[in-house]
């Protein structure tokens, strides 16, 4: 999923709801994670790779989201502030479960949803795509934890540097260089990858 994915809500109504859970309405809280819970799941599934982790995540996330609404301060620079405050309590959510649970498998991912996969005619073009999208799928999940979430928000979320930065509360430097970084990785890893299938074949 990606920004155009998103539910079209507009600024106003969303912050009327975040006011009003923030005064204790738990019906406009739901109605928050309602928006908000699809992009939440996608981020940390994205991450990790595994579909049962990522719902616990995200509901970790919303349970920390509402006891720290409070917290929440609206930015009038971003239009999906508050989208980017949920992120990074997923985020961190996410990278807590993972390094409390190495032992978990990692599940396949949605080859679907995975970009790089270029479309061909027949069975032949079919498997070809699994694969890359496969190899594509490996090479993102052994990335570094930091590059991998932000590689994961601009190129799968869409977000801007500047949203990733608030998101994550670094500078944006520190988004560019470890996005330029996971990129790198991400380019030599498919190679690698890409070689010992084509010496497989």
């Amino acid at each position: 999923m990606t920004l155009s994915d998103l539910p079209i809500v507009a600024p106003s109504y969303e912050q009327d709801l975040v006011t009003a859970a923030q005064a204790g309405d738990r019906r406009a809280f739901g109605d928050l994670v309602r928006l908000h819970r699809k992009g939440v799941v996608n981020v940390v599934y994205r991450m990790c790779g595994d579909a049962v982790l990522a719902e616990d995540a995200a509901q970790e996330c919303f349970i920390r989201a509402w006891t720290h609404l409070r917290q929440y301060r609206s930015d009038s620079e971003s239009e999906h502030g508050f989208r980017n405050w949920l992120y990074r309590i997923a985020t961190n959510c996410a990278l807590n479960l993972l390094r409390h649970d190495r032992s978990r498998p990692v599940a396949a991912v949605d080859v679907g949803e995975l970009p790089l996969a270029h479309p061909q005619q027949g069975p032949e073009g079919r498997v070809e795509d699994d694969e890359r999208a496969t190899a594509v799928q490996q090479a993102v999940l052994a990335l570094p934890e930091a590059g991998r979430v932000v590689l994961i928000l601009r190129e799968y979320e869409g977000l801007s540097y500047k949203e990733i930065a608030q998101a994550l509360n670094i500078p944006m430097g520190t988004v560019m260089s470890r996005l330029n970084y996971a990129r790198r990785r991400l380019r030599e890893r498919l190679a690698t990858i890409m070689e010992a299938t084509d010496d497989a074949s």
